[in-house]
């Protein structure tokens, strides 16, 4: 299982004060570069077109960390395609691709948010054809210039909708699938359908990887991962709750989704390792999961602390838990 992080490049602190844009931009490319230092999978960065974030064009962002790390993935998180270019998105990670030598990818998909669509002069009823569409186009034939890969990843980023899941399938792109709250665990049923969808195409079950992105902070306990996420998360929620019509987010129902069977990902390293072997068995297999840590709009310092951790105890020990399951099999006697 790869380990990796996601950002959004909040522009207010954990206090609702703004930060300097250009100090914490620097920082951003700061993280990506010390999360490749701790040995993470990859990277990824967001694209919002609003106030509170800064990400609105990260393949630029993503450039810039590209020249400055060896070994970490490099990938948008999401790219929102029903609003973009197809063209110049692929020549944009394809630049990337030449810079990192062949270490860029791209998450495409609508994003959480919808203000990318009156920006751009898209109306939101026609998000499935402009996806669609767009999606066909992103294959990169003729046009240049050409990425270091011989085929760019292309992953698809979904939420809840079967379609979503049973095209991606169809395409034998794979799948990243958000997961920010409830139960992981309902999933299933679309994974289910991603896979059979896939293989009724005629994909190989290998070609068909799931991706998990979650909300997560690791630190020396629980207490303490819980008591330094929860303020800037709970006011973060509680903001896009007033946009959607959700309630308020409490302590009570903060801690219940850190629960064994809740989506967040907060604790110890030994605890959130543990969780996520429960919802990687519990989805059928998970080929990478991405922490999304700044959704707590965290200083540098807890940020960089949380990478410390996830590189240090979580992503060695999923490693462990997969050479090992690995060897097992080698050792199985054939029937």
């Amino acid at each position: 299982m790869e380990i990796g992080i996601d950002s959004f490049a909040a522009a207010f602190d954990e206090s609702s004060l703004a930060v300097s844009a250009a100090a914490r931009l620097r920082q951003l490319v700061e993280q990506i570069e010390h999360a490749d230092e701790v040995g993470l999978d990859s990277f990824g960065v967001g694209e919002h077109h609003r106030r509170e974030f800064l990400d609105s064009a990260p393949a630029v962002i993503l450039g810039a960390a590209a020249v400055r790390t060896q070994r970490i993935r490099l990938t948008s998180a999401v790219t929102v395609l029903s609003a973009e270019d197809p063209v110049r998105a692929f020549q944009n990670f394809a630049t990337i691709d030449l810079l990192s030598r062949g270490r860029a990818e791209m998450v495409v998909g609508r994003g959480s948010s919808i203000e990318a669509f009156p920006l751009f002069g898209y109306r939101l009823e026609d998000y499935d054809a402009l996806f669609e569409e767009k999606l066909g186009l992103l294959t990169g034939q003729g046009v240049y210039p050409r990425p270091v890969q011989t085929r760019l990843p292309i992953w698809l980023g979904v939420g809840g909708t079967p379609q979503s899941f049973a095209r991606a399938g169809a395409l034998g792109l794979p799948l990243m699938v958000a997961i920010i709250g409830g139960e992981p665990r309902r999933f299933r049923p679309l994974i289910d359908l991603y896979r059979e969808t896939g293989e009724r195409s005629g994909h190989r079950p290998e070609q068909l990887k799931v991706g998990v992105h979650m909300l997560g902070y690791v630190a020396d306990s629980t207490q303490e991962a819980a008591d330094t996420f929860y303020p800037g998360y709970a006011k973060a929620m509680t903001d896009i709750g007033k946009e959607r019509g959700w309630p308020p987010m409490t302590r009570a129902s903060f801690d219940a989704q850190r629960g064994p069977n809740g989506a967040l990902l907060i604790g110890s390293a030994d605890e959130v390792v543990d969780k996520i072997l429960r919802h990687s068995e519990t989805l059928g297999g998970i080929s990478r999961l991405t922490f999304q840590m700044n959704a707590a709009s965290l200083p540098q310092l807890k940020m960089m602390r949380g990478i410390d951790a996830i590189g240090a105890r979580v992503a060695p020990a999923l490693h462990r838990h997969d050479a090992d399951r690995s060897n097992d099999a080698e050792a199985m006697p054939e029937r």
